[in-house]
């Protein structure tokens, strides 16, 4: 079974809402209300339905190890079959089914000085594949919890993320950690605080420190150290659908080295790149992106200002996705 393509959110009150969670995960209904200058129970209500249907899910993932792009060619029939064992991976931070090759692509977080068991063992032992590509990142220009399709303004923005710098429980929004960096080891209680928030992001103090076996001030003050260190990352989980954006692609990009600047600047400015990232192999940028329909990702690819600095731009739709944010869609839960 494939995930459903959900209908856009009409209201774009709804899609402003989204977007605020994209900043930031927990942020109360309040602050999100102070910072959009809509009435909080209006907030409330809206964010709460967006939370119940599913359109919306916040979920945490412990960030270890480093990023690695795999892309995997697999046997005729067998993709599915392959993307769903890569997106039940824990390490596994989003997992796609596209058009091309390869036929399936994820990040995994791995730790570098395991990398070859990795390549020659355990990518090896998929089923269905037929080849494997792994391209380690060196520097992520954009994750997919920096975007949110430019439906804020930089003033809304700014007051979102002063929120959380105001509130001790909801630490600043970082830029990602280095791709090579891996923080320290969790304690005991921190994996069973993070084991909670896995599934919902939004969990309440007093939740988290029953769950953890710590008081509710301990689960606040761990959480928020947690954050503030890079260690866990909250994230909104979206289709992109649900902001209208329902044609998602994959771009592999090749620019000469003195021009890789330039262009991933122009990149992280857009509002249609979810993900860039700048990988190992002769196609620098990994590009996700997401469109309204198919002509704006034609005009996007063949009229945007930064094509003169490349030297190609590959193509691949996004047929199905099977993880994202480190959460499975939830049809593979089921």
């Amino acid at each position: 079974m494939d995930a459903q393509r959900t209908g856009p959110v009409t209201d774009s009150l709804d899609r402003r809402i989204i977007s605020a969670l994209q900043i930031d995960g927990r942020a109360a209904w309040h602050r999100i209300a102070a910072a959009l200058g809509e009435p909080e129970r209006t907030v409330v209500r809206r964010g709460t339905r967006l939370l119940e249907s599913g359109l919306v899910r916040i979920g945490a993932m412990a960030m270890r190890g480093s990023s690695v792009v795999v892309g995997v060619r697999c046997a005729p029939g067998r993709a599915r079959i392959t993307a769903t064992a890569l997106a039940r991976r824990p390490d596994c931070v989003f997992a796609h089914v596209l058009t091309g090759t390869p036929d399936c692509l994820a990040e995994l977080r791995w730790p570098r000085e395991r990398l070859a068991g990795l390549v020659l063992d355990e990518l090896a032992g998929l089923p269905g594949v037929v080849e494997t590509r792994t391209l380690p990142v060196l520097r992520h220009v954009r994750t997919i919890r920096e975007w949110h399709a430019g439906l804020l303004t930089e003033a809304e923005i700014a007051a979102l993320k002063g929120s959380a710098r105001a509130d001790a429980a909801s630490p600043p929004v970082t830029d990602p950690l280095p791709a090579g960096e891996t923080p320290l080891e969790l304690t005991r209680a921190d994996r069973l605080l993070l084991h909670a928030l896995a599934d919902d992001g939004r969990r309440t103090y007093d939740e988290l420190g029953r769950v953890s076996g710590v008081s509710e001030a301990t689960a606040r003050r761990r959480l928020g150290a947690l954050r503030r260190e890079g260690k866990v990352r909250i994230r909104a989980v979206i289709e992109p659908a649900v902001l209208g954006l329902p044609v998602e692609a994959v771009l592999w990009v090749r620019t000469p080295p003195a021009r890789v600047d330039t262009v991933t600047a122009a990149l992280a400015a857009s509002a249609h790149v979810r993900y860039a990232s700048f990988v190992t192999g002769e196609r620098q940028l990994l590009v996700l992106t997401a469109f309204p329909d198919e002509t704006a990702l034609h005009d996007f690819v063949t009229r945007s200002p930064w094509l003169p600095d490349v030297a190609s731009v590959d193509v691949s739709l996004v047929l199905t996705t099977l993880k994202r944010g480190g959460m499975p869609a939830p049809w593979l839960q089921d």
